[in-house]
This record gives C-alpha cells, structure tokens and sequence, in this order.
C-alpha cells in the first residue's frame, strides 16, 4: 500500500471524459508518489486494524501533473482494465479463503483430540463429530467450485466465466465463516484473541456476497405457473 516506504509509484483511476458512453469515461494513470501534489494524509484501518507502518492510506491529489503516456492501456479503457483484474483476484481471494479453513479446520480437529470433557475426548461427542463432517463438506465443495472455476477462466475466458466467478465470490466467504465459528467454539479462549482479525477479514470478503449471489442468474427462464396456481411472483 501507499504506506510502505518501498511505494514508489501508484495507480490513479479518474474520469477522464464525462460525455463518453459510461463504460469509457474513466483512465488509469501511473503517479510517482513523489510527483508535486500528491500528499499521504492518513492511514487507513480496516474492522479497527491496521497495517502500520504499510497498508494503505488517505492520498490528496492537488493539481498532479503527469505526462500523458502514463495513462495505462489507452484514454478511457480504465473500467476495462479493472474489470479484467476482477475475475482472478476473486479467484484468489478464494483460494487463501479455503487455505485459512483448512487451517481452522486443523486447529479444530487437533483441540478435539487433546480436550476430554465428561470423561471422554471431545472428538466423540456427536455434535463435534458432525461440525467436523460439515466443515470438511463445505470446504471441498467451495474447493471444486474454484477449481472449475479457475478452469473455464483458462479455457473459454473471464467472460464466459463471470456466473461461476459471482458463486465462488459469493460461496467461498460464507464457507469460511462457518468453519472459523465452528473451530472458535471449541478453542475459545484462544481463537477469540488470534483469531479475531481473521474473522473480521473474512467478513470484510465476504461483505459482498449478497451483490455476487444476486448476480447469478438462473440458467433458463422460470416456467409458466400452472393453470390455478398463484406463483410467487405474483403475490410480490
């Protein structure tokens, strides 16, 4: 971020030109962070953490002057440019998503091996025993849906892929959570210490999930209700 004293350059996205279909009014455009006028004001922080002395921050821009091949790609392809790094960086996110569960799942699985309640390991106990069942499901399931994901990307594109991209985005979260909370109930004293700025992190991923889930259309248009019967629909 613009915080780490290595930043030397960063990327600025802005409007360009306003009477161009909306698509095209926005440029990207390459600053030095030493070029006159651009000013750090603040660190950011994100759930109430922060990366200090890294991570990113509040920039001002006053009167910054570049030269005009610093714009990337070509004057008003910066939305086509972000959206292209979208479908990876999603594929990413999920990626380190199923990485921290399988973790969280590791930590669960050794605590209930090791921690004897009622005179027999916890490991034996139903509800432990179907938490795990369930955790060890959800992770696989959200695994091959990455996977076949990152699979139509490589083969047929991001585009042809955007459906399976806003299910993984919205899958992959969630999944986390659940694993994490399952994990935290059986470590408590430890995970609500360490592990807090995980779950936030998780949360802050899958904030959008909502917005990814709704992106997802059905595959065939919904059929005709039948003669006599009131859809759901209907009654909206």
């Amino acid at each position: 971020g613009a915080m780490d004293p290595r930043c030397r350059i960063c990327i600025f996205m802005g409007k360009t030109d306003p009477n161009a279909p909306k698509h095209r009014q926005q440029s990207m455009v390459l600053v030095p962070m030493d070029t006159p006028g651009v000013q750090v004001l603040r660190p950011l922080s994100v759930f109430g953490f922060d990366d200090a002395p890294s991570g990113h921050a509040e920039i001002s821009f006053t009167n910054v002057r570049v030269p005009r091949n610093n714009i990337l790609l070509g004057e008003g392809r910066g939305f086509e440019i972000a959206q292209g790094r979208l479908g990876p960086g999603r594929i990413h996110h999920c990626m380190r998503l199923i990485g921290m569960s399988e973790r969280a799942l590791s930590l669960m699985s050794n605590r209930v091996k090791e921690r004897v309640a009622f005179g027999k390991p916890l490991a034996d106990n139903d509800t432990i025993i179907t938490s795990l069942a369930l955790s060890r499901t959800e992770i696989e399931q959200a695994r091959l849906l990455t996977l076949k994901t990152a699979h139509m990307m490589d083969t047929v594109g991001n585009k042809a892929a955007k459906r399976e991209i806003a299910i993984i985005k919205a899958v992959a979260p969630n999944m986390a959570q659940r694993v994490v909370d399952r994990a935290m109930q059986v470590r408590p004293w430890v995970d609500i210490s360490c592990c807090s700025l995980l779950v936030c992190y998780i949360k802050m991923l899958s904030s959008s999930s909502s917005l990814h889930a709704f992106t997802v259309p059905p595959p065939f248009p919904f059929p005709p209700p039948h003669p006599g019967t009131r859809s759901s629909r209907s009654l909206v």
